[in-house]
């Protein structure tokens, strides 16, 4: 079974103003599904592998074979990423409740310190990349910031949130100002699906 491009769970428009349309498109349309395209490429020698889900094969990257593990790592990384990119946001925006909240708060004091410090990583990535809050292997919430399409998975992370700063995301709008996009961006988290993936 070959991988396959996930629909958007909204519109390209819905996250507007503070995601425009076509960066939306463009970034799904095309570049995530370039992921998957050259996934599939890699693992075409390998049909026991492209049977399995993507998330197993991030997780032990050691066990897919030598020709094929840096196409999994980075188009693997950048499917399973912007998959997760997609649910983790929505039209909503707001603050996370529940357990969630209650264990930003106990962790970094505040969600306006978590949020101050979400956004400094992502300001801060060199080059293209990723910010993420996780679950580390011992359950606690962290901040953790990847290159390229490494995903937190391979390191032994739970990924809850996670904002994609490759130029891709923001050019059209934003330039170069990376920081103006990561303020934005707070505005579309859907927290629900955070949440969510907290408590899975």
């Amino acid at each position: 079974m070959a991988f396959e491009l996930p629909l958007l769970p909204y519109g390209y428009d819905a996250l507007e103003p503070y995601i425009d349309a076509q960066t939306m498109q463009i970034h799904h349309d095309k570049h995530h599904a370039a992921y998957v395209e050259k996934l599939n490429k890699a693992l075409e020698a390998y049909p026991d592998l492209a049977g399995r889900p993507i998330e197993d094969l991030l997780k032990d990257l050691e066990s897919v074979p030598e020709d094929a593990r840096t196409a999994v790592r980075n188009h693997g990384g950048g499917h399973y990423n912007h998959s997760l990119f997609w649910k983790v946001m929505g039209p909503k925006g707001g603050e996370p409740g529940g357990e969630l909240g209650k264990e930003i708060e106990k962790v970094f004091g505040s969600f306006a310190e978590f949020k101050k410090q979400f956004s400094e990583a992502a300001g801060t990535v060199f080059g293209s990349g990723w910010a993420w809050l996780v679950k580390d292997s011992a359950g606690k919430l962290a901040i953790v910031k990847t290159p390229n399409q490494d995903s937190p998975i391979s390191q032994g992370q739970v990924p809850l949130l996670g904002i994609d700063v490759w130029e891709h995301a923001y050019y059209l709008k934003y330039q170069n100002r990376r920081p103006e996009y990561v303020e934005a961006w707070w505005n579309v988290v859907n927290w629900e699906q955070v949440e969510s993936n907290f408590s899975a």
